[in-house]
């Protein structure tokens, strides 16, 4: 716990609360004589706490930009994948105690039970700090400058981008192929590539087929860019 404490950059006055932010529910369906609790509890209450963190940050950041910006902003940055970067970021998957089912599936990797964890990482500092010491960890572990740009660059639409650009010329036909894929299920990763009246033009890959699309439409924009 002193070195997840170290990599947090906080010190828990009660260290049961960081313990039990790393109980997973098979973990503890597994232990009910011991009478432990899952991470499911601080899990709903550290999306909450994240979110008034988020919208308050994205608030006072951007006073120009309407409910709808800050709503979709607010939603890149607390969705599982940037969670699970922070989780990736603080090693976090090595702290959980999982039960043996989930340890054998590979849970210890699982971005789903990684973001989740991480949300109830959030909230055992609120309960333990308060407001203030949960706000500096998520400043500093989420809403930092380089985690925002790359939120944005997340939000751009390559593919209608790539489309509007070809269409400035009558009779473009745009393709999307999926050319392979590889990894277990919970940690799938998919290549495609864009090809241009038959001929290739870009490639991609990424954890969904949508978003290996959108790497490959990014990826032939800047070659058509140049």
């Amino acid at each position: 716990m002193e070195t997840l404490e170290k990599k947090l950059g906080y010190t828990f006055r009660d260290p049961s609360l960081l313990q039990g932010a790393l109980y997973h529910s098979s973990y503890a369906n597994e232990h009910r004589g011991q009478h432990i609790s899952s991470n499911e509890r601080l899990e709903f209450l550290g999306d909450a706490v994240l979110g008034f963190v988020t919208a308050e940050h994205l608030y006072k950041k951007h006073p120009d930009l309407p409910e709808g910006d800050l709503t979709r902003i607010r939603a890149a940055l607390v969705c599982e994948e940037s969670l699970h970067e922070v989780a990736q970021a603080l090693n976090l998957g090595s702290y959980l105690l999982l039960g043996k089912g989930e340890e054998q599936g590979g849970g210890r990797r699982r971005p789903s039970i990684l973001a989740d964890a991480t949300e109830s990482v959030f909230a055992a500092v609120y309960l333990d700090g308060g407001m203030d010491a949960a706000r500096e960890l998520i400043h500093r572990v989420l809403l930092d400058k380089e985690r925002e740009e790359l939120v944005e660059e997340r939000r751009r639409d390559y593919k209608t981008e790539l489309q509007e650009l070809v269409q400035r010329k009558s009779e473009q036909v745009l393709r999307y192929e999926l050319t392979g894929s590889s990894g277990p299920d919970h940690a799938k990763e998919f290549a495609f590539r864009v090809t241009l009246n038959g001929e290739e033009i870009g490639q991609g890959t990424g954890r969904s087929k949508k978003e290996a699309e959108q790497s490959a439409a990014r990826s032939a924009l800047e070659g058509l860019n140049k």
